[in-house]
């Protein structure tokens, strides 16, 4: 009986082991999302878009992948297309990728208020409100670098980890940039414009940001440069600064591999030591 008995144990001690492990995973992750909203259209790899009523307007966006929810916001003059494939193949395979339009682009509407980077902080918070969603990753792109910015500040709790990327702290200095560049005739470009002209980064704020945080710049990118960036990262706590080398205000296109790479890695670790009590 008692061989009986030690068999059974050993039979069940695998089970139990993996009913432990499913137990602590489904702790970290819930679930996919499901869309909500109407579905408009689909797109070149044949990923249904959708919109869903949030802010006051009608916000475009996609779902791609399985895992933790990423939240994809692109930059100035961009639509949700503006994403690397080998990047959103990458990423897909670790987390459920959420990819929205900019308010006035693409499958986004506009309701004709100022622009503002508060204004596309409660855009994408209004996204995930509409999708059932409280606390993503996210990865902001030059213009929505500074909306990660804010997000930051303002709604920390609805924040895991955030990757800056090619941001700036000063948007004045970006919107010289574009005096001699060759933009398009379009009234939303010109109203973002507008708002980064209005964007100064509140220095003396950026201490309080407890969410980990990483800085991601190419050393030659001649829209923002690598000054803001290195200054964010010496101001919160614990942040990651990389720099790729040669790199260009375009990096993701540049190096879609190693973006990938450093990007998920960076999601993936839990670089906290847990406090303890001094002696």
């Amino acid at each position: 009986m008692r061989r009986f008995r030690l068999a059974v144990v050993a039979l069940c001690l695998p089970f139990l082991l993996i009913l432990a492990l499913g137990i602590v995973a489904s702790a970290s992750w819930a679930g996919d999302i499901a869309p909500k909203g109407k579905k408009v259209a689909v797109d070149a790899q044949g990923h249904d878009i959708y919109q869903v009523d949030a802010n006051g307007i009608r916000i475009g966006y996609k779902l791609i992948g399985s895992g933790d929810p990423l939240l994809l916001l692109t930059g100035l003059g961009c639509t949700m297309e503006r994403w690397m494939p080998e990047f959103i193949e990458a990423a897909s395979q670790k987390h459920q990728l959420i990819i929205m339009d900019n308010r006035g682009m693409g499958y986004t509407t506009d309701n004709e208020q100022p622009f503002s980077y508060e204004l596309f902080a409660k855009d994408a918070l209004g996204l995930l409100d509409a999708l059932g969603v409280q606390k993503v990753d996210v990865l902001g792109y030059s213009q929505s670098s500074v909306t990660t910015q804010t997000l930051l500040l303002d709604s920390p709790q609805r924040i895991n980890k955030a990757v800056i990327h090619a941001t700036s702290t000063d948007g004045k200095a970006v919107t010289a940039f574009f005096e001699h560049a060759d933009l398009p005739e379009n009234s939303t470009i010109k109203k973002q414009l507008q708002a980064a002209m209005h964007w100064k980064t509140p220095l003396e704020k950026m201490p309080l940001i407890q969410n980990p945080v990483m800085l991601l710049v190419g050393t030659e990118d001649k829209v923002v440069g690598t000054q803001s960036s290195t200054i964010l990262a010496g101001l919160i706590p614990g942040a990651w600064l990389v720099q790729f080398k040669n790199g260009t205000h375009h990096l993701q296109f540049e190096a879609p591999a190693a973006f990938a790479q450093i990007v998920l890695t960076f999601l993936s670790m839990d670089e906290t030591i847990p406090a303890k009590p001094h002696p």
